[in-house]
Order: C-alpha cells, then structure tokens, then sequence
C-alpha cells in the first residue's frame, strides 16, 4: 500500500489523540466552555458522552494503523466525521450561537486531519475496491 508508514503513524497518532481527548472531555466536560467563554452545560454529561464516542473512534483509529490495507471503511467515516464536525461549527458560528474562541475544537479534532485523512483513503480505496470484487 502507498505511504503505508506515514498512515499508520497518522492512525496510531489519531487514535492516541481521540482517546486522550475522550478521556480529558470526560473528567471535565466542561472545558470547551470555560476555555471558549460559552455557558456552562446544566447537564455535562452529554458532553462527556460525546467524548466517549470520540474516544470510541480512537479505539477505530488503532486498528485502521493495525492494518492500513483493510481499514478503507473506518477512515471514510472518521474523514466523513471530521467533515461533518466543521460544518456544524461553521452553521453554529454564523449564527451567533457560538464564539470564533470555540473553533478550537474543530481546529484540533477535524481540520488538522483532513490532509493525512484524504491521503490515506484516496491510498487505500483501490485495495478495498480489489477486495470488495473479490467477493462479488
């Protein structure tokens, strides 16, 4: 597989990063809001559940850097998320709803990625289309 070292270094990279990020938001799912000046949550366990599932996609994200070849899947909809994530803020923002301060979450959990993300499944889209006729 083309550049298969560089994604599994970005994988194994994302996946230790969504993990800590989980872990972090969870202990202090207020963070976001303190650091971007937002009210604070009345119920910051929802906040704390979105970093499980983000630490979920760290546990995702380890097993695409396990095997590159044959995680095509798992890093189409973590590049979907991190497509998705941006659009929010950006609806977020132009409404007012949330300060240009809070863009650091997108920053660092969605924009950063899109390049490595991109190369590996544009990289890896030929061997799950081999795969996929295979079994066809």
């Amino acid at each position: 597989m083309k550049h298969e070292k560089l994604h599994r270094l970005t994988f194994i990279s994302a996946g230790i990063y969504n993990l800590a990020w989980g872990l972090y938001s969870g202990i202090d799912p207020q963070w976001l809001f303190r650091f971007s000046g937002l009210p604070l949550l009345n119920h910051p366990h929802i906040f704390a559940c979105l970093g499980m599932v983000v630490g979920l996609y760290g546990i995702l994200h380890l097993e695409v850097a396990r095997n590159p070849a044959t995680g095509f899947l798992i890093g189409s909809l973590g590049l979907f998320g991190k497509t998705l994530g941006p659009i929010g803020w950006i609806y977020l923002y132009l409404m007012g709803e949330w300060p240009f301060k809070s863009i650091v979450l997108i920053l660092f959990n969605d924009i950063i990625w899109w390049i490595p993300f991109v190369t590996y499944v544009l990289d890896s889209k030929d061997q799950y289309l081999k795969t996929f006729q295979r079994r066809s």
